[in-house]
């Protein structure tokens, strides 16, 4: 996995937030407008905007379900870690899908 070192420390370019059901959740430190993760299932790959759900990529149905339903469970928290990530601070990872 690629790092950057900030500060002293060595942190992951785009950490690990979540992971349910094969699904893994992250969200880069530098990354473009508008607020989005990414969500990587096998070897399918999708961006997903925090603030409407808009999905860039391809994903099995019943996976991008899951991811959709997480985020709309977890949008405070998307955007909090968002505003860290802006930041260069440490991401708080995130409950996975129940």
């Amino acid at each position: 996995m690629a790092e950057v070192q900030e500060f002293g420390a060595t942190m992951p370019i785009m950490p690990e937030i979540s992971r349910f059901l094969g699904i893994v959740i992250s969200m880069p430190f530098s990354d473009h407008e508008p607020p989005h993760f990414h969500a990587r299932y096998g070897d399918h790959k999708i961006s997903v905007g925090i603030l409407d759900g808009r999905v860039t990529g391809q994903f099995p149905r019943r996976a991008r379900a899951l991811v959709l339903e997480w985020r709309a469970d977890h949008e405070v928290e998307l955007l909090e870690n968002w505003n860290r990530a802006r930041g260069r601070r440490p991401l708080v990872p995130i409950a996975p899908l129940e």
